[in-house]
């Protein structure tokens, strides 16, 4: 078992409080010790990044994207050593951890080693102006430049640690910012051995740094800390909004991609194909993580000519699925992050049934000894105003719900405070257009769960703040400055 360090300024840092445990989700064993940052850790992390700031903003983007490149590279190249550290502290079943944990990660970089070399500068037209009492007319040239925001809090969570830092990390760096990581304290092992590998990729010392802690305490520091000039946050809405309120008091940028509730609407002209579709696309929410990803189709809101046939296929899909070890290849649903978070799942089960709800599938802990499992859980005979139906529950629960026509689907739909993303199924694609207009939510996929890498990402509402992905990732890490002269 290894007791991990504080990456602070190119280097591992004892830390002063000692560690926490780490816990495996599937087997309840400690799998490494994280550091405890102290606020004056914290302190030295965002003064190293401080440092290295205005140096790595002035390098020529060239050096930034081979960097960048380096960093995937060997990402890629140690994908069989950090993958079972990986899997064991996200509990993540072997497909989902050899195939979404770490690969787009190594994608990510590669993408904004791209990003670095893309143009920064908008040239806008030539603007003749008369003279005025502030200065003399003439002809005026100016352009928009993005610039580096400077010091970036990363803050991320637990269900894609890697990959969720690599999309914040990668952009920013591309764009001359400096970072100090703060990951989810369930599994920050594999972000924390980040650290060595950028340093060997050729980044410079305190560009990137990494802090840890099992409490909120670290996160705080780090975000009131006024050195730091930008915070990405992904995370549970209820500690978004505390970290934005902090940020707030300075006037820090902040990027949030928060809660999610999605609706996957099934219209009544689905075809048999169409509804195949959907039910395998809300079975994701069981197959895929154990529900834990905010982006999950969690309400199925099925027109009632439909409903009985998605829940009997809803039904089926749940019981074939097994529920096991994620290190064997034939599990399909792995453990939940802990303990509370399988507790409080099961709260929100119980609040089901005792509203009223009927639990068609699961809804018991499955017979295993050990690990913090639940079973694929459907819920019918719901309604939108029941918690189970308005709230994330971040597990694998699926609520079913009725509609009569499109107008109460888009209803139930943006009844929630949520608002990241949301499917329409439907047979007709130009109807399915449509009615994503009337969606309340950053992001729609239409008869599919695919995302597009370059399409911006993140959520309104209460969904979050800001948009990244793609290119839109790199706008989301600088800031606009215009830039005016007389031609």
């Amino acid at each position: 078992m290894t007791a991990y360090g504080l990456w602070i300024d190119g280097s591992w840092r004892s830390p002063e409080k000692g560690h926490y445990a780490v816990v495996n989700p599937a087997t309840e064993e400690v799998v490494g010790e994280a550091p405890e940052a102290t606020p004056a850790e914290v302190a030295d992390a965002v003064a190293a990044a401080r440092a290295a700031q205005d140096g790595w903003s002035r390098t020529d983007p060239r050096e930034r994207a081979a960097v960048l490149d380096r960093t995937a590279e060997l990402l890629d190249e140690r994908t069989k050593e950090l993958i079972p550290l990986l899997q064991a502290e996200t509990g993540a079943t072997v497909r989902v951890t050899t195939a979404l944990q770490l690969p787009p990660a190594v994608d990510r970089f590669r993408r904004y080693a791209r990003g670095a070399l893309e143009p920064v500068v908008v040239p806008l037209a030539p603007c003749p102006l008369k003279g005025t009492p502030l200065a003399p007319g003439g002809l005026l040239g100016a352009a928009a430049v993005r610039r580096p925001v400077g010091v970036v809090c990363c803050i991320t969570s637990y269900n894609f640690p890697v990959v969720n830092l690599a999309g914040k990390v990668a952009p920013a760096l591309a764009m001359g910012n400096t970072v100090v990581a703060k990951p989810a304290p369930q599994d920050p092992l594999c972000c924390l051995a980040l650290g060595p590998v950028l340093k060997e990729a050729g980044l410079p010392d305190g560009v990137f740094n990494v802090v840890t802690g099992s409490s909120p305490a670290t996160g705080e520091a780090l975000v009131s800390h006024p050195g730091v000039d930008m915070v990405s946050f992904t995370g549970s809405t209820a500690v978004g909004k505390k970290i934005a309120e902090a940020a707030g008091r300075s006037m820090k940028r902040t990027l949030m991609e928060l809660g999610g509730k999605g609706a996957a609407i099934v219209l009544e002209d689905a075809d048999d194909e169409v509804l195949k579709s959907a039910i395998g696309a809300v079975g994701s929410v069981w197959s895929f993580h154990s529900g834990q990803i905010c982006t999950a189709p969690t309400r199925v809101l099925v027109h009632r000519s439909s409903y009985e046939k998605i829940v009997t296929g809803l039904s089926h899909y749940a019981r074939t699925l097994k529920i096991g070890s994620p290190v064997d290849n034939s599990t399909i649903v792995g453990p939940l992050i802990s303990a509370a978070q399988r507790d409080r799942v099961e709260a929100y089960i119980a609040g089901a049934r005792a509203q009223g709800a009927r639990v068609a599938v699961g809804g018991a802990r499955p017979g295993l000894d050990r690990g913090f499992y639940v079973a694929p859980t459907l819920i019918t005979d719901a309604t939108p105003d029941m918690t189970v139906a308005r709230e994330e529950l971040f597990g694998p629960v699926v609520v079913a719900l009725p509609f009569e026509d499109e107008d109460e689907a888009v209803s139930i739909a943006n009844s929630t405070s949520y608002g990241l993303y949301d499917y329409v199924f439907s047979a007709d694609a130009g109807r399915a257009w449509a009615l994503a207009a009337r969606l309340r939510c950053g992001n729609v996929g239409i008869n599919t769960l695919q995302r597009h890498p370059e399409t911006p990402f993140g959520g309104s509402k209460e969904s979050g703040i800001g948009r990244d992905g793609g290119s839109f990732g790199l706008h989301a890490y600088s800031e606009l400055q215009s830039v005016v002269w007389s031609a």
